[in-house]
Parts: C-alpha cells; structure tokens; sequence
C-alpha cells in the first residue's frame, strides 16, 4: 500500500511534542475513539492504546464497540481490513500508516491462489478440498475462503478449523504460511512426509506431484514470517545450556524443528498468559517479535525472560507505525478529515465476514 510523506511539520516532530499532541488529539476526539494496538507495536504506540491484543482479538473487540465511530488501528494493513469486516458499515478504521504491510501475507496473492486452486483440481478431478487463510492474508482472500466454503484461522484456534474443515473434505488446502499449518496438523497426529505436500506458486503444479496431490491431506502454501524464521533449535539449545530449568515458548509461525525443540507454542496470546501466570523466579526463553518479549521483561521483573534470538529484530512493518503518524492520523480525525481510512469493498467485505464469522462459529 502507499503511504504518501508526513507534511514536514510532523517529520520535525520530537518524542515529547508527538505525545502532547497525541493527547490533546486524543482528548478532543473522546468517545468516539478506540486505539487498537497489536502487542509488536513499539512501546510509544502501546502507550495510547485502549485494547491490546493480537489481530483478531482486537478486530472482535472492535466489532463489540457500540459507542465509537472511529478506530484507529496500529498494526498492519490485514488486521485494519479484518477490522473493517467486522465492524459496522457507518464505523471508520484508520492504519495510521498505509505502508504497514505483511511480508507472509504478501507471499500470497488472490490471482495465485486462484490459479493453484484450478490446478489441483484440474490435477485431481473431483478432489474434495476446503480453504484455510491463516487470519495473516489479504481481504480478498478471505473472500475466496468465504465464496468456496472454507474458514479463516488464528493460531489460537487452527486445530480446530482444521479438524473442522477435515471431517468435511479429504484435504485442506492452507495459506499462507506453511509452518503454522505443518506445526499443528502435526500435532494433530498427521505424518509430514505422507499427509502434507508443499505447494510453491513459483513452480509448476507448485513443485507438488500428481501423487502427492492425490495422498496430501493439507497442502501447504510456501510462505513465511520472516521474524519467527530467525529463531532457531541452536538458540534452544544454548539457553538450556546457559539457564537450566529455562522454559522455552515460542509462535507456531516458526519451523517445526524449533516448535518441536520447544516446550510449548501459540499465539501471542497464550504465550503473554503463559508467561504472566508462571511462578516469580521462573526463567522463560521466548521464541517471538522483540517488543512483546520487551514488554513482558519490563512488567515481570521478579521472573528471567528473554528473547531466544540474541540479534534483535523487532517486525519492520510493524514497526513503521511511529508516533508522528499517530499524531498525524488523529490530528486530521480531530479536525473532521479522514486519512488512510481502511475500506474493504463489497463483494469481498460480505464474503471475507462469512469466513470470519465461520471460524467464529467452529471455535
């Protein structure tokens, strides 16, 4: 998405200045209001935030609000859309900054999807077969899900879309990112080798085989976080070695070596939880983005918690939701000017809602 440059004025903006402005925006605009923030924003976004969660939670709490006309979501483009999906139509969601992407989301687009989807069929005629988007995925794919029967999913909740969606088909069709759907058809019992193949749009009949095609009970979308790809079984094995009785947690977004070398996995959310209600003294290796780590450090002083990854490497998109677009972004909302608002057009907002809600329903 494109994000025009910030008029100079809040370009020249320092630390102290944005926050004042800030405030004084925020108060201006009062009930109206509601700042979401995703626990991978930077603390000088958390700060103002009045929800924070990860992308659906903030979306379904978005969609309860009954009194605000106004969110301003600081996250990134997909969870402002999934947003938009649930909220009423008279509600504005504004992305404080339109260039806060999703490299995995990306790694999928709609005409891809599509034509994968032709050719497994046209591979495997009459093959029963349900779409899975991972909540991390563009609108429109959300929509292609809604229109062919199919469910999007959280990694909170992607067991049970998948033991959902395979009591109903022979095979899952899952993207973009192909270790949250290894990882938990794994734990679900299901061989890596005999019950998955791996679908790379770059190649032809995505690298797959007729037979593999034919036998795979989920197929993989080749896509990826970049961040949970630093994390490593090496990183795992030196914070034993260096914090005996360390209790490792990590995102299913990274590779099932790691997520198997762990002793547990899941969302931010359950990672925040797990963390939070551990016994004071406890040592926690974290295996996510920097700022939740960070932030986890900071309220829990009396427990060690640190990132597994020794070079820090905070979400880059994430991380260019910056206080001189928050301002900027509410400063025009004070004034009655509506910037970067977030508006997923029909078909796809009614048929992306239909696949939302479905996985609502399942979990």
């Amino acid at each position: 998405m494109f994000q025009a440059p910030l008029p100079p004025e809040y370009m020249l903006l320092g630390a102290e200045e944005a926050a004042q402005r800030i405030r004084q925006a925020r108060a201006d605009l009062g009930t109206d209001l509601v700042i979401l923030g995703h626990h991978y924003q930077r603390d000088e976004i958390i700060r103002w935030a009045d929800h924070q969660g990860d992308s659906l939670k903030l979306s379904q709490l978005a969609a309860a609000e009954s009194r605000a006309s106004m969110f301003v979501f600081c996250g990134v483009h997909f969870m402002a859309e999934s947003a938009d999906i649930l909220t009423r139509p008279e509600q504005i969601v504004v992305l404080p900054n339109m260039s806060a992407g999703c490299s995995m989301a990306d790694m999928a687009r709609l005409s891809q999807v599509e034509a994968a989807w032709e050719e497994i069929h046209r591979t495997v005629p009459g093959a029963s077969v349900l779409p899975v988007t991972y909540v991390n995925s563009a609108a429109n794919l959300k929509a292609f899900v809604g229109r062919k029967e199919g469910s999007c999913c959280t990694s909170s909740n992607a067991r049970k879309v998948l033991e959902w969606a395979l009591a109903r088909a022979t095979s899952v069709f899952f993207f973009p990112d192909q270790h949250l759907g290894r990882n938990v058809a794994a734990a679900m019992g299901l061989d890596v080798e005999r019950d998955m193949t791996l679908w790379d749009p770059g190649l032809p009949l995505g690298g797959a085989t007729p037979e593999s095609l034919r036998r795979a009970k989920i197929i993989l979308w080749k896509g990826h976080c970049s961040v949970h790809q630093r994390f490593s079984v090496e990183q795992i094995e030196q914070a034993r070695r260096e914090h005996p009785g360390v209790h490792v947690i990590v995102h299913p977004e990274c590779s099932l070596d790691v997520v198997q070398a762990a002793d547990m996995s899941g969302s931010t959310e359950f990672i925040r939880k797990q963390v939070q209600a551990s016994a004071p003294g406890s040592v926690w290796a974290i295996g996510t983005e920097i700022h939740l780590v960070r932030r986890l450090q900071a309220s829990l002083p009396d427990r060690t918690v640190f990132c597994l990854d020794p070079v820090v490497c905070p979400c880059s998109t994430m991380y260019s939701i910056h206080p001189r677009y928050l301002a900027w972004a509410l400063e025009n909302l004070a004034r009655g000017t509506v910037v970067n608002r977030v508006l997923v057009p029909e078909p796809d907002r009614s048929q992306a809602r239909i696949a939302l809600e479905r996985m609502l329903e399942i979990t």
